[in-house]
């Protein structure tokens, strides 16, 4: 079995900042990319950032300049630095990543149980 498992979620005050990590754990042969999503009350899932295993990085263009993604491959931990955060930011954080459990898998993709962030105005 493979699980994501998200930490450093919490409430910050506007202008604030916090840093997210997801672990990758199990049985993992390769990570092809890994990413963070949010969604907010009543809206959709949407992406914030993603990075992949040859280190290409995209953004929305919402977070561009105030959030940054990381990985560490070794630990299959993928990191996001969120910096002069804003109300609009609140949401419930995601972890994703497309791997494969053993060389001749399929790519699939999973998902993290979720991380509340919560910024206030």
């Amino acid at each position: 079995q493979v699980q994501l498992v998200e930490s450093g979620g919490g409430l910050v005050q506007s202008g604030g900042s916090l840093r997210l990590a997801c672990a990758a754990s199990g049985s993992i042969f390769s990570i092809n990319l890994m990413a963070w999503y949010r969604q907010a009350p009543g809206k959709q899932r949407d992406l914030v950032a993603q990075i992949t295993s040859d280190n290409f990085i995209n953004y929305a263009d919402s977070v561009k300049g105030r959030f940054t993604i990381s990985r560490d491959t070794a630990q299959n931990t993928v990191y996001l630095q969120m910096n002069n955060l804003k109300p609009e930011d609140t949401a419930v954080y995601y972890c994703n990543a497309n791997l494969k459990k053993t060389p001749r898998d399929w790519t699939r993709s999973y998902w993290g149980q979720g991380t509340q962030v919560t910024v206030s105005s």
